[in-house]
């Protein structure tokens, strides 16, 4: 089945294939073709490029998008996006002064979610995921990581991994699934955190390594969760069942875990609103994708990452929702953008950049999404009609995303 998208405003994200991601003063750039035509072919990228070379022979569908942009759909790095129930009590005791700590402590917070989906059916579970997903690709997700870490238990943890499974069996766009066992220390070991670090090796990684349902292992690397050492300990014992990290560091304290995380050759280090020039310095010159989750920041209001900084310092990075009930509870990749350029400063350039190329490769998707290249997927957004690209970031209240297409076929839901 051949489609072709013609008269299009501006095709955004154009790049040459041996591009896996783009760093410093290169994020700056977007590389563009104004009045351009593109090709679908069996789902993937064929051809593009000027108008004035528009392929003339018969297609099986052409679609006009004058006045409209195309470019790749976002790619969405970190998420939580498999959780039961929602925490908007939580939501108003921060409104009243408690802090995520505060709130964690009085039994709120990762326990919180872990008890409501430790009693929620699978099928359950399912149901409310798949809703959100659908959500997130009506805003122009066309890629997804997402991350376990509301089980805590061996059985609660694999039911979450069973759920990312049917997700990637029923929807059309690539997802990759995170084990976070080392989310937050359960109950039953809450003055025994050692003990549950060598049960989550001991007994939960076997487990979850022969179920072969997770691509990657992550650990929260903060003060009250679990240390440096600690995860040095869980990311050795994943690498030996061949989990390679993406890891949450950095989120209120520095204490190392960067490095750690470039030391175990992390595809991705995450939050990083607190970065030090040691921090900033190890991921120099490395193939580990710094991830800014400014949602997160937005809503518990806490610093943002200081992503002008480090792209200034010669670093790539990557943007992502870390779409979760309790730190962020949005999947919005639109208003992430927006955010980014407002909040962090970064430019129109950068910040597509960051939820494009960059998201695609800090979840091993590089070569599938993110840009626009032949034989990738035809994963892609049409905009409503608007002047710029700028018009994205900018019109932060509403998305601009008119349509979404998945493998070159209009997503429209109709038999979710």
């Amino acid at each position: 089945m051949r489609i072709l998208f013609k008269n299009i405003k501006e095709l955004l994200q154009v790049r040459d294939k041996n591009v896996s991601f783009v760093s410093g003063e290169a994020m700056k750039t977007l590389p563009t073709i104004k009045n351009a035509f593109l090709v679908v072919e069996d789902g993937l990228i064929s051809d593009f490029g000027i108008m004035e070379n528009c392929p003339q022979e018969d297609f099986s569908e052409v679609i006009n998008v004058a006045g409209k942009m195309m470019l790749p759909s976002w790619c969405d790095s970190h998420t939580h996006l498999v959780y039961a129930g929602n925490r908007e009590s939580e939501f108003v005791d921060k409104i009243k002064g408690l802090s995520y700590q505060e709130i964690a402590e009085k039994g709120g917070g990762i326990l919180n979610s872990a008890k409501t989906l430790q009693e929620t059916t699978e099928d359950a579970l399912y149901e409310q995921s798949k809703t959100r997903l659908e959500a997130v690709m009506r805003m122009g997700t066309g890629a997804i990581e997402i991350k376990t870490g509301y089980g805590l238990t061996l059985e609660s943890e694999l039911k979450m991994l069973r759920v990312i499974k049917r997700l990637k069996q029923n929807y059309p766009i690539p997802i990759k699934a995170t084990f976070l066992g080392a989310h937050a220390v359960p109950s039953e070991f809450k003055n025994n955190k050692h003990g549950y670090v060598r049960h989550l090796i001991k007994n939960m990684l076997p487990e979850i390594a022969q179920s072969n349902l997770a691509d990657y292992i992550d650990v929260f690397c903060e003060k009250d969760y679990f240390s440096v050492e600690d995860m040095k300990h869980i990311l050795h014992a994943g690498k030996q069942y061949g989990l390679k990290p993406k890891i949450h560091v950095n989120q209120f304290h520095s204490i190392g875990g960067v490095k750690v995380g470039v030391d175990f050759n992390a595809l991705s280090v995450d939050h990083l609103e607190e970065m030090t020039e040691a921090d900033i310095q190890s991921l120099k010159n490395t193939k580990t994708m710094p991830v800014a989750l400014p949602g997160c920041s937005f809503f518990l209001g806490i610093p943002y990452t200081p992503a002008r900084k480090m792209i200034d310092a010669g670093l790539p990075l990557a943007l992502a929702t870390d779409y979760n009930p309790g730190s962020s509870p949005s999947g919005n990749m639109n208003f992430v953008i927006s955010t980014a350029c407002i909040k962090m400063k970064l430019s129109p350039e950068e910040a597509i950049n960051a939820a494009t190329i960059n998201g695609a490769y800090a979840m091993g998707l590089e070569t599938q999404v993110g840009t626009i290249t032949k034989g990738k997927l035809a994963n892609l957004i049409v905009t409503k009609p608007i002047n710029s690209y700028g018009f994205l970031p900018y019109s932060f209240g509403e998305s601009q995303v008119e349509r979404v297409y998945i493998k070159g076929q209009e997503f429209t839901f109709s038999n979710s």
